[in-house]
This record gives structure tokens, C-alpha cells and sequence, in this order.
């Protein structure tokens, strides 16, 4: 088996572009960058979501603790 080399890296990216052509490795590529992007930003909109509840939370147990 051996190591895999840059020469070995740069047939294997060749022949992927002449099997699927580079309009649509493009198109791929897009989709994917806009998957991450959806993905992270989902991720953020939680964790802002989880600490306004959180702070909810918190001011409401205040306020019940005061009787």
C-alpha cells in the first residue's frame, strides 16, 4: 500500500473532474459551503436561544424566591 503522494493525490483529482466535469464539482461545492453555512448558523440561533431562556429562567426564579 505504501503512502499516499502528491502525484497519487493528483491523478485520483483528475479523474474525478473527468468523471463528474467541473460545472458540476461547482455546483457541489456550492451546495455544501451553503449546507455549513445553514448548519452554523442554526448552531448560533440555539446557543442564542438556550441563554435568553436560560435568562427567562433565572428572573422568574428571582421573583418567586422574593415571598
Amino acid at each position: 500500500m505504501g503512502e499516499i503522494s502528491i502525484t497519487k493525490l493528483l491523478v485520483i483529482g483528475a479523474l474525478i473532474v473527468l468523471l463528474f466535469g467541473t460545472k458540476k464539482l461547482r455546483t457541489l461545492g456550492g451546495d455544501l459551503g451553503a449546507a455549513i453555512k445553514g448548519f452554523k448558523k442554526a448552531m448560533n440561533d440555539d446557543e442564542a436561544s438556550a441563554k435568553s431562556t436560560t435568562a427567562n429562567d433565572t428572573t422568574a426564579e428571582r421573583l418567586s424566591h422574593k415571598d
